[in-house]
């Protein structure tokens, strides 16, 4: 009572002082404390998932308590609080209706977890590894090693595919072939070899052995379906591998090729 009655007796210049050092003093616990639980969540190796939903409560309780230490100093009467919240709130829907959806859309994808941090997805015609799952975006670190941030109303509206399972990503692309060539011999003499060449060469970064199925066929040609398996979370090295291994099968195809004429 009595710190309350002083805080309310000081003049303004002073309450100004206090407020922003109100939000100094919280925007530095929150760095120390966020800070803090990445180390502690690498040394007792958290879930990357879990431990960005705890940086998410600490980021919403940094907030709430900022408000009500900023509301209790000036002295902000209820209803005044009531009738700012109706003005901010016209205003949020009138100008930054995107904003509010995305804060919503941000909790839904929270709770429903499509996916979590370090998962592969393809988010409609988006694809990456997810690095973080903040209120407004989702950040995916994308196949031309950028960070993207992609609205997390985007997300609840989009096809969701989560290609990352039992530990590590099951990537899938699709190569292509003229008839030119028969389907056994370019299994024997194209796909195969150059599959074991890759796994022998990129054995450590990889978990399993790569593999190759015949998907469809036409008159124009053959599409195959290749897929590798690179562990969770190592999305860098899919990106790196997954070009090696298309340049392996196409000198194959090619050299093939030119042996028959």
């Amino acid at each position: 009572m009595y710190l309350s009655n002083l805080l309310n007796a000081l003049p303004i210049e002073q309450k100004l002082i206090a407020s922003a050092a109100v939000v100094a003093i919280i925007s530095v616990g929150y760095k120390l404390l966020s800070q803090f639980i990445s180390r502690t969540g690498k040394r007792i190796e958290l879930e990357p998932h879990a431990l960005n939903g705890v940086r998410l409560v600490l980021r919403v309780v940094a907030i709430m308590a900022t408000t009500t230490l900023l509301f209790g100093l000036w002295e902000l009467p209820t209803e005044w609080f009531v009738g700012t919240s109706a003005l901010i709130g016209a205003f949020l829907g009138f100008g930054s209706s995107q904003t509010i959806n995305n804060v919503v859309a941000g909790f839904y994808v929270l709770i429903s977890q499509p996916f979590k941090v370090k998962d592969y997805v393809k988010i409609g015609e988006l694809e990456g590894q997810v690095e973080e799952i903040a209120i407004n975006y989702t950040n995916l670190y994308t196949p031309t090693f950028n960070l993207l941030k992609v609205p997390n109303t985007l997300v609840m509206n989009s096809r969701i595919l989560n290609i990352t399972h039992e530990g590590f990503i099951k990537y899938t692309f699709t190569v292509g072939f003229d008839h030119s060539i028969t389907n056994n011999k370019l299994m024997e003499e194209c796909l195969h070899p150059a599959l074991e060449e890759f796994h022998l060469k990129c054995e450590d970064k990889q978990l399993r052995k790569p593999e190759v199925y015949l998907d469809s066929s036409d008159r124009l040609g053959k599409q195959y379906l290749i897929r590798i398996f690179i562990p969770k979370g190592e999305a860098k090295n899919l990106y790196v591998l997954k070009p090696e291994l298309l340049d392996r099968i196409l000198e194959n195809y090619y050299n093939l090729k030119n042996a028959q004429h």
